[in-house]
C-alpha cells in the first residue's frame, strides 16, 4: 500500500543512454548510415525556406568533405566534414528547444508521426549523425538576431553549448568527426555520389568543395516540365530503364502538389513484380523504389514523382498511408487510364504493340482487378479458329462464345468446329481466366466450355442405311490399331474434305505420355509411372483410350469400307492414324513411328509397281519390361 511520504520526494527524469538512441535509429529507423547526408541536407534545405520567410533572401548550401587522405599522426587537429547554410539560423533558446525536442521524442514521435516543424526535422536529423561521427558541432547565427551560439555534443551521451563572441554570418554549419569505421562516407567520392542522388534536383544550389574546386551539384528536374524539353524527358527515361520507354505519361495532381511522368516499359517485367516509382518530396529523394505511388495494376510503367503534400514517415524513406497517398493514387491511375484508351483511339498499331509487350501479365491481373479488366481487356488478343483476335472483335462479332481449357483439345475440336461457330484456345497461360470473366466485363456474351469427348458425341453417326458397314469398318480398322492404343470410329463430319481426326481427352493423353516416358526411363521412374497409372485406372479394367475418328462423309474414308486387301486397307488405316496425329500436333511414340515408316514404304513400293511379298506387319508395341513385342517389325519387309 502507499503512504503520504512518497509526496515529499524529489522528481527525477530518465536517464537516457544515447548509444542505444543511436543504436535505435541505425536498426529500426534508417536503413542505412548513407542517410545522415540526406537528413543534414533536408535540415539545411528547411532553414533556407525559413529565411526566404524571414527576410526573402535565397540561399546555398555548401559541403566540405573530409580530405582524401588523413592528417598525419600527431598534428593535433581532428579531421571534420563540414556542411553549411546560409538559412534562417539557430537562437540559443531555439538550440534548448532542439535539445529538449530530441529529449522528448517518444515512440510514437520517431516511428508514427511525420515530422512537420523543422527544429523536430533537425532534432532527429542530428541524432542520424551519430551513424558516422563520434563528434558533432553546430555553430549557428539566426537571421532573428542574438548572439551566435556552439553546440558539441559526443556519442557517450555529453555535450555543451556555448554563446560565442565572434561574428559568425547568417546560418548553420555542421561540423562531423567521423567515427574510425566511417570515414570512407564522409569523402568526396561517397559525398558527391550521395548528394547527387538524394539532391540533384534540389531548387537549392549545393556546392561540393575540395582542394580541387566547387563543383555544383543540382540542376533542373527534366520529369517536372515535360513538355518543354521532350527530348530530355525520353533521356532521362532511357538512364532510368536502361532502354527507350514506349511512352512517357504526364502525371499531375494539383491538389497535393504532385507532379512527374510515368514510363512505358519496352520489355515485361519479371512475373509477379509491382510498379515501382522513384519518389521525390519537394525534390528531394525519398525512396528509389516506392510501391504505393501508383496502383498496384499500373506494373508496365516505371514512374518519376514530385510531391509537396505527400507526408513522408519519420524515416523519410516511405509515405505515411493517409488520406493524401490514396487521393494520389486514385489520380495517377486514372491519367495512366486515359493514356491507354487515347492511344488506342488515336494510335491502334501502338496499343497493338505495348499490348504485345505486356500482354501475359496484363491477362494475369485482370483475373483479379475489376478496375484494369475494364479498360484493358477488350486490346487483349486470343487465339481462335478464325485467326487471332482481340477480345473487342471477339464480343462484336459472337454472342456466344465457345473454349476450350488445353491446347491439345483446342486442336482437337478445332477440326470439327463448325464455321458459323467461333472456338477459343484457353490452352495458354490466363487465356481460360480471361474467357470465363467476359459475361462479367459484357453481359450479352455466354461462354461455354467444351471438350473432346462432349464434342464427339455430338458428331452424326453414319445414316441407318450405312451403319451396318460403318460398324464393320470401325471394327477392322480398330483390329489395326489395337497394338498403338487406339480405337476408330465413324461420324459425319460437315467437312468432306477432312478424313480422319484424332481424339483424345486430356486424362487420355497424359496417359499416353506416361506410357511413352516409360520407354526413355530407368527402372526407378518406371515404377512410379506405373504406379500412377495404377491410381488413375485402378484395377484390372481396361483403360481409356484414343481414338481415331474416320468421317463418313469423305470419299477415302467410303472407299475405305469396300477394300478386301487386308494389307492395302491396314497401310491405308495407319496413314489415316498418323495423318490426323500429325495434323494435331501430337509427338510420335517409337511404335507410332515405326508403324509411319512401315506405311510410307509400302506406299512407295506400290507406286514403284513393286508388290509387297507379304502382309503388312503390325507395328512395334512395347511390353512392360520395355522390351520390344515378339510380332516386331522385320527389318527385311517391305
Amino acid at each position: 500500500m502507499g503512504t503520504d511520504d512518497g509526496a515529499h520526494e524529489e522528481a527525477q527524469q530518465f536517464q537516457v543512454d544515447l548509444r542505444g538512441v543511436v543504436d535505435l535509429l541505425s536498426r529500426h529507423i534508417y536503413s542505412s548510415p548513407r542517410v545522415y547526408l540526406r537528413e543534414l541536407l533536408q535540415n539545411a534545405r528547411d532553414a533556407i525556406t525559413a529565411r526566404h520567410e524571414v527576410d526573402g533572401r535565397g540561399g546555398t548550401i555548401r559541403i566540405t568533405p573530409l580530405a582524401a587522405t588523413p592528417p598525419s599522426t600527431g598534428s593535433g587537429t581532428a579531421e571534420e566534414f563540414v556542411l553549411v547554410d546560409d538559412g534562417v539560423g539557430l537562437t540559443a533558446a531555439e538550440v534548448a528547444e532542439l535539445l529538449a525536442t530530441v529529449g522528448r521524442s517518444s515512440k510514437r514521435d520517431i516511428f508514427d508521426l511525420p515530422r512537420s516543424d523543422y527544429l523536430g526535422q533537425f532534432g532527429i536529423g542530428l541524432l542520424s549523425c551519430f551513424m558516422v561521427a563520434d563528434t558533432i558541432r553546430i555553430r549557428s547565427r539566426s537571421a532573428r538576431g542574438g548572439a551566435p551560439v556552439e553546440w558539441i555534443g559526443s556519442a557517450d551521451g555529453t555535450f555543451r553549448v556555448r554563446e560565442l563572441d565572434e561574428e559568425l554570418p547568417i546560418g548553420t554549419s555542421v561540423h562531423l568527426v567521423p567515427r574510425f569505421d566511417s570515414a570512407d562516407l564522409l569523402r568526396a567520392p561517397a559525398v558527391r555520389e550521395l548528394a547527387e542522388t538524394f539532391a540533384e534536383f534540389l531548387p537549392v544550389p549545393v556546392l561540393l568543395q575540395t582542394g580541387g574546386g566547387t563543383t555544383p551539384l543540382t540542376h533542373a528536374a527534366p520529369f517536372l516540365e515535360p513538355a518543354q524539353d521532350p527530348v530530355a524527358v525520353v533521356q532521362y527515361g532511357r538512364e532510368l530503364l536502361g532502354a527507350t520507354p514506349l511512352d512517357v505519361i504526364e502525371l499531375t495532381d494539383a491538389a497535393t502538389g504532385t507532379r512527374g511522368v510515368a514510363y512505358v516499359l519496352p520489355y515485361a517485367p519479371p512475373p509477379g513484380a509491382r510498379q515501382a516509382t522513384r519518389m521525390y518530396l519537394g525534390r528531394m529523394l525519398l525512396s528509389e523504389r516506392a510501391d504505393d505511388v501508383l496502383p498496384d495494376w499500373a506494373f508496365f510503367v516505371r514512374a518519376v514523382v514530385d510531391s509537396t503534400g505527400l507526408n513522408p514517415t519519420a524515416s523519410r524513406e516511405s509515405l505515411v498511408d493517409d488520406e493524401a497517398l490514396a487521393r494520389v493514387r486514385d489520380e495517377l491511375g486514372a491519367a495512366i487510364r486515359r493514356w491507354v484508351l487515347e492511344l488506342g483511339l488515336r494510335e491502334p498499331h501502338r496499343l497493338a504493340q505495348f499490348v504485345a509487350v505486356h500482354e501475359v501479365g496484363l491477362k494475369s491481373l485482370i483475373r483479379h482487378d475489376d478496375e484494369l479488366a475494364r479498360f484493358i481487356t477488350r486490346w487483349l488478343t486470343v487465339e481462335t479458329t478464325h485467326g487471332t483476335m482481340t477480345v473487342g472483335d471477339l464480343v462484336e462479332r459472337f454472342d456466344r462464345i465457345r473454349y476450350a481449357e488445353s491446347v491439345d483439345e483446342f486442336r482437337q475440336v478445332a477440326g470439327i468446329s463448325r464455321p458459323e461457330q467461333v472456338l477459343v484456345n484457353g490452352g495458354y497461360l490466363y487465356d481460360a481466366d480471361l474467357i470465363r470473366r467476359l459475361p462479367e466485363l459484357h453481359p450479352a456474351v455466354s461462354v461455354e466450355r467444351v471438350d473432346v469427348v462432349g464434342e464427339l458425341d455430338r458428331l452424326d453417326p453414319p445414316p441407318l442405311d450405312d451403319r451396318a458397314e460403318a460398324v464393320a469398318l470401325e471394327d477392322r480398322a480398330s483390329a489395326v490399331l489395337a497394338e498403338v492404343g487406339c480405337q476408330v470410329v465413324v461420324r459425319m463430319i460437315d467437312q468432306p474434305e477432312l478424313p480422319s481426326l484424332y481424339v483424345a481427352d486430356p486424362a487420355v493423353l497424359r496417359r499416353l505420355d506416361r506410357t511413352r516416358t516409360k520407354g526413355i526411363t530407368g527402372a526407378l521412374w518406371g515404377g512410379v509411372l506405373d504406379r500412377i497409372d495404377d491410381a488413375v485406372s485402378p484395377g484390372d479394367g481396361p483403360a481409356a483410350a484414343a481414338r481415331l475418328c474416320l468421317n463418313g462423309a469423305n470419299r477415302v474414308v467410303r472407299a475405305l469400307r469396300d477394300v478386301g486387301d487386308d494389307a492395302v486397307f491396314a497401310r491405308t488405316v495407319q496413314l489415316l492414324y498418323i495423318q490426323a496425329l500429325l495434323a494435331g500436333h501430337r509427338p510420335l511414340g517409337d511404335a507410332d513411328r515405326a508403324l509411319m515408316t512401315g506405311a510410307l514404304a509400302d506406299l512407295v513400293a506400290l507406286s514403284a509397281g513393286v508388290v509387297p511379298v507379304a502382309p503388312a506387319p503390325l507395328p512395334v508395341a512395347l511390353t512392360d519390361d520395355d522390351s520390344p513385342a515378339p510380332d516386331a517389325l522385320d527389318p527385311e519387309d517391305g
